[in-house]
């Protein structure tokens, strides 16, 4: 089976082509994109999509998006892997 990325909507396009350019066996989709959630859809609906599809969400959201995966996990729900996308380059990580 294939591994499934979901990239958030506001990320760059160029991030699905540079890992399908890499590794052609990787499906990566877009929020708004066909047979996924749409442009808008909330994080919490988005959690539980990736959890029942099985894709790997990738996101640039630190602000409100642990809190929505802190309040998926005391529900109940299993765990899933999810990624936080940084904006800085690797040397600089420890200052993201």
């Amino acid at each position: 089976m294939a591994i499934r990325y979901l990239l958030d909507e506001h990320l760059s396009p160029t991030y699905r082509s540079q890992l399908v350019r890499r590794n052609p066996e990787l499906v990566v989709r877009i929020i708004g994109d066909l047979n996924v959630p749409p442009k808008g859809t909330p994080d919490p609906e988005i959690l539980i999509w990736c959890e029942t599809d099985g894709f790997i969400l990738v996101i640039n959201n630190r602000k409100s998006m642990p809190r929505h995966l802190a309040d998926h996990l005391a529900s109940g729900r299993p765990p899933y892997s999810w990624n936080i996308h940084h904006r800085c380059k690797p040397k600089h990580w420890t200052n993201c």
